[in-house]
């Protein structure tokens, strides 16, 4: 059985942090694209990056934060989307995309897919 947790430890939670990127331009699943993961650090706008990941076939990777390591801050997704369209033989407007994002509860399970073409991008918080 798990060890109950001592009052005072309740910053870290069980959450997960997950994602997945969707070529709408041919309604497939981005295979393959870089992804990383990093928290910004206060106080100062340093970023640390904490997780890197290539998607698989499906567009997903293993969750970016495990249940644990979520704790409350402000977090930034970096989604090399140039690279992946280079290799599908596409130019791609938006070189890399960034999605910056506040966890407040460490305990929430958080989905931030992105849906991608060469020209226009579209994330949102999903479940």
């Amino acid at each position: 059985p798990p060890l109950p947790q001592a009052d005072g430890m309740s910053e870290v939670g069980n959450g997960t942090l997950s994602t997945h990127v969707l070529n709408t331009a041919t309604g497939l699943p981005a295979a393959g694209l870089a992804v990383r993961l990093a928290q910004l650090q206060e106080p100062g706008p340093q970023w640390m990056e904490l997780a890197q990941r290539h998607t698989d076939a499906d567009g997903r990777c293993q969750p970016l934060l495990a249940p644990g390591q979520a704790k409350a801050g402000t977090y930034k997704l970096h989604f090399e989307t140039a690279e992946y369209w280079q290799g599908l033989g596409h130019a791609s407007f938006y070189p890399f995309v960034e999605v910056v994002f506040v966890i407040t509860d460490p305990a929430q399970k958080l989905h931030v897919p992105l849906l991608i073409s060469p020209y226009s991008y579209t994330t949102y918080r999903g479940s």
